[in-house]
């Protein structure tokens, strides 16, 4: 499974509701506390074209904030994008 990055501010709700979503489907990640290093939250807006959090990555696949990952998740997308990383992960 490719890395999960998870941009995330700790008093952040919404961030909280991104990595309980995370953890009920068992997908690893990793956190990026961007309050504890200002340097990440330039990476996150870099990368996202976003200012808030959370930012959430696929791989070089970016998924948005917890709103998205929700809807994607509902909508059977997120299934279909966690295939198709598994298949094209090197080793496979």
């Amino acid at each position: 499974m490719p890395k999960i990055d998870v941009y995330t501010k700790p008093w952040c709700r919404y961030s909280g509701y991104a990595i309980n979503m995370l953890n009920r489907r068992g997908l690893p990640y990793n956190e990026i506390n961007i309050t504890a290093d200002p340097s990440r939250e330039n990476e996150m807006k870099n990368r996202s074209g976003r200012e808030t959090v959370p930012q959430i990555f696929f791989g070089h696949v970016h998924i948005g904030g917890s709103d998205d990952l929700l809807l994607a998740d509902r909508s059977g997308m997120l299934d279909k994008l966690i295939e198709k990383l598994r298949n094209n992960t090197p080793g496979k």
